[in-house]
């Protein structure tokens, strides 16, 4: 479900059709090993110790991964049938819009990476092949891909072109956390457009948009698409698609029509009542306040009203002050972006030595460039001196001090956006869009001739999804102290049937032929015919969080009805034994 919040700048609101989830085929009835008594469904009644996301303490007590090593998972049979049918789901919507599958390598030589400039990434792996070769692991496939059309793509004529995979990724993660959401290794959709120019990337980006809508809407999770930072994608513009969940590790800015990645967003700061004006900076003694609330106590004003000066090294060695009000931060994403460099926080003898004592700086007489955050107003602020245990009142931004302005500070909750106030939630990123351009193409020599024979670079995209993260994400969502509830189009069985009985009794014989039933009805059937009493065969099916629950014993016999439990909302309803297994079928169809 789509949560009611669009992003700005990529055409307004826009209405998607919904699709159903598929309706799995009729299943084979031979060969295909879905009664528990022979299958590995290794359950737990305690989480790990470590565990501390929702997702990660089920998916583990339910059987469905475990875990090799620090950021190392293994997918279990069952796990891997809710990620199997996140995969088809994705491939889908991917065939629609004309994407051609393919696969790529893991391993990698080094060489692309280098001309890319991403090989000094401190996340990818790097090692050396038996000749001493250089190679890396791969994070993502922007390098080989872009090679691979290189190589082939002459003319206009071939292009455009939407090229995607299912591929092991690796990341050397330096805190792999949370179960399956940050790991060092995890199978990505990639999915890459080539273009003749901007108007055609801006056609597949849409493209794609529509396509994320529809997996996410398919998948059953709640989500919103929001603007981000390109990263070390690199490129002209990016979206993730989040879903909303207390274990998620991006926050995200919510306000009515607008919906931002915190790393990037931008609106109206809380306002402040200002001190009345100076005809110039006055300067006053405040002995060991090198704190913005020591000296707003002292001075008796709000922290809105002082000035935070932030000196900075640029990669040039060349020494800049960004300021901003001493109530907000900086956030290092937008700064990087403003300065269109890299950057780090300027040491305390390099303060010292270029502007004064650190605690007491500001940017009245700083001899250095002055970059000014949007949200300070013109009016009279507090400022450090630029002496030991001095400030100034009176501060006025343009009388003072030159500046060039910039939006370098990160929202917080109860700033505005066109009005609406902004909320921050946290949530989990399952899939990106990137608009690359000629960021890879340019290196690596991507180019077509265009109808006049002139050569051309392509013009790229890059979109991926996280078949993990969105399992990781349903569970996070939709699951209650119970057990997991999935949505229908994830859950790796549609039906769990539960039979109360021994062996050679009624009841087992009434549930051996409601078993082939409802796999002849089209239902994805685990059979729980194990020799263990009621209370254990419950709580794994609550644990395990199918869809619904049918359960065969004595009752059923007594009252000539099927009980079925709804594991979402755990409502119980009776079935007739007669046409038992196309009525569950029909109450399977209307679930969400």
């Amino acid at each position: 479900m789509k949560l009611d919040f669009y992003q700005t700048g990529c055409g307004g609101p826009r209405e998607y059709a919904w699709r159903p989830p598929r309706i799995p085929p009729e299943p084979a009835l031979t060969h295909t090993v879905t009664r528990l008594s022979e299958y590995f469904l290794p359950t737990e009644r305690e989480p790990p110790a470590d565990a501390e996301a929702l997702s990660h303490k089920l998916m583990v007590r339910a059987g469905l991964v475990r875990q090799v090593g620090s950021g190392l998972w293994s997918w279990l049979p069952a796990g891997w049938r809710v990620h199997a049918r996140i995969v088809e789901i994705v491939r889908e919507e991917m065939n629609a819009i004309g994407g051609l599958e393919m696969l790529m390598p893991v391993l990698h030589p080094a060489e692309p990476w280098r001309r890319t400039g991403r090989y000094a990434i401190e996340e990818l792996f790097k090692l050396k092949d038996r000749r001493g070769a250089d190679m890396v692991l791969a994070m993502t496939h922007e390098e080989i891909v872009t090679g691979h059309v290189a190589a082939a793509v002459r003319s206009y004529r071939d292009l455009p072109l939407i090229l995607y995979h299912f591929q092991v990724k690796e990341r050397d993660e330096p805190r792999p956390r949370a179960g399956v959401l940050r790991t060092r290794e995890f199978i990505m959709k990639d999915a890459y457009t080539f273009d003749r120019d901007e108007a055609g990337l801006d056609a597949a980006y849409q493209k794609h948009v529509g396509a994320y809508d529809r997996m996410f809407d398919r998948c059953g999770l709640e989500w919103y698409r929001v603007e981000a930072d390109v990263g070390m994608m690199g490129g002209l513009g990016a979206h993730e698609y989040m879903a909303p969940c207390a274990a998620g590790e991006n926050d995200v800015a919510l306000a009515a029509g607008y919906a931002a990645n915190l790393e990037v967003a931008s609106a109206c700061a809380q306002p402040v009542n200002l001190p009345a004006p100076l005809a110039r900076p006055e300067e006053v003694h405040t002995p060991g306040m090198t704190t913005i609330d020591a000296v707003a106590r002292a001075l008796e004003v709000q922290p809105g009203t002082t000035l935070k000066a932030f000196p900075i090294i640029l990669d040039t060695n060349d020494i800049q002050l960004v300021v901003l009000r001493g109530d907000h931060r900086v956030n290092d994403i937008k700064l990087r972006a403003a300065l269109k460099s890299d950057f780090r926080p300027a040491r305390a003898e390099e303060v010292e030595r270029r502007l004064g004592p650190p605690g007491y700086i500001g940017p009245v007489g700083a001899p250095m460039p002055i970059l000014l955050d949007a949200a300070v107003e013109t009016g009279s602020y507090v400022a450090g001196a630029n002496k030991p245990d001095a400030h100034l009142r009176g501060v006025e931004p343009g009388r003072d001090f030159p500046f060039e302005r910039v939006d370098v500070r990160s929202v917080v909750a109860g700033d505005t956006v066109n009005g609406s106030v902004i909320r921050i939630e946290p949530a989990i990123e399952v899939g990106n869009i990137f608009k690359l351009g000629t960021r890879y193409s340019e290196p690596l020599n991507a180019t077509y001739l265009d109808e006049a024979g002139r050569p051309r670079p392509i013009w790229m995209g890059s979109y991926g999804f996280g078949p993990a993260r969105a399992a990781a994400a349903a569970v996070e969502q939709f699951a209650d102290e119970q057990g997991i509830s999935w949505p229908r189009a994830l859950s790796p069985f549609d039906v769990e049937l539960v039979v109360l009985g021994r062996e050679g009794s009624e009841e087992r014989a009434l549930a051996e032929r409601l078993y082939d039933e409802l796999r002849a009805a089209g239902l994805d059937t685990l059979y729980d015919d194990r020799d263990a009493g009621a209370g254990e065969k419950f709580a794994d099916a609550e644990l395990l969080g199918c869809p619904a629950r049918v359960t065969v014993g004595r009752r059923t016999l007594a009252q000539n009805e099927l009980e079925v439990q709804v594991r979402r909302g755990r409502e119980a309803r009776g079935v007739p034994l007669d046409g038992a297994a196309e009525a569950v079928a029909q109450l399977w169809r209307e679930l969400p």
